[in-house]
């Protein structure tokens, strides 16, 4: 064993890559010829490639078809939560910028002025304000600027009912102050109902999470006892089969929860 772990270390020290080999290994998997980053593997990648490569020797063709698909399945779910949990960050930066607005609209500063304040805003806010701020300092309608403005998808609806408050504004004469205010109370509120519900459909989650986890321990259980479950599902083409379509059911059953879960959740 020593002698095989020498030679495999002088083997390693032999085609170890020299300085320009090492230059281009750099450019491929870090920085490119005019020094930008290349994107970077990501977490669910390497958890997607992980789960193909251990399901793959684990079960054959169909146990790599069945990972990858579970690993695809775990990693949107991962994005949708993240997704969630950006979209009440910025709800709550843009009903903390209006209700700053009006304030400021309420203490008698001009609407352009109270706008000229968004750089002390968060940063989802200060994007999705930044064209009535602009509208304003060049004279043109704040709604026009806002519709035809490229927003954060999370917070396009919210924006809207912005501009609608300020063309009713501009329209009848009601005090812009008092329509923002409205419009900051129902975001804020949607945001932390949201996150209420979120909370407490955790337990829910997690029931759904070990429902979808059972099929593997049984597999586990089948396995300890003597029964070699996985070597029916590695035995030819019905194995596969077998192994793909469960995986697809789970799947289903998984989207079907998540689908029931998410429309508990204002949006």
């Amino acid at each position: 064993m020593v002698s095989a772990a020498l030679v495999a270390l002088a083997a390693a020290v032999l085609v170890a890559p020299g300085h320009t080999a090492a230059a281009r290994l750099r450019r491929v998997t870090g920085t490119d010829v005019g020094g930008r980053r290349l994107p970077r593997p990501t977490a669910a990648l390497w958890v997607v490639l992980g789960a193909t490569t251990v399901a793959g020797l684990v079960a054959g063709a169909g146990g790599a078809a069945a990972g990858l698909l579970a690993g695809t399945i775990w990693a949107r779910r991962r994005v949708a939560r993240r997704a969630a949990l950006a979209a009440a960050l910025a709800g709550t930066e843009l009903a903390d910028a209006l209700t700053r607005i009006c304030d400021e609209l309420r203490a008698g500063a001009h609407p352009a002025a109270a706008l000229a304040g968004i750089d002390s805003d968060g940063v989802t806010a200060r994007d999705a304000l930044r064209p009535a701020e602009a509208a304003l300092r060049l004279g043109e309608t704040v709604p026009a600027a806002l519709a035809r403005s490229a927003l954060h998808s999370a917070l396009t609806a919210d924006v809207d009912r912005v501009a609608a408050a300020w063309a009713l504004s501009d329209r009848h004469g009601v005090p812009l102050a008092t329509l923002l205010a409205s419009v900051a109370t129902d975001v804020r509120w949607r945001v932390d109902f949201g996150n209420r519900v979120r909370a407490e459909l955790a337990g829910p989650r997690a029931t759904a999470t070990v429902l979808t986890l059972l099929p593997v321990l049984g597999l586990a259980f089948g396995q300890l006892m003597g029964a070699d479950p996985i070597g029916v599902l590695r035995d030819g083409l019905l194995g596969a089969v077998l192994l793909v379509g469960g995986t697809l059911l789970t799947a289903a059953g998984v989207a079907w929860s998540e689908r029931i879960l998410a429309a508990a959740v204002p949006r």
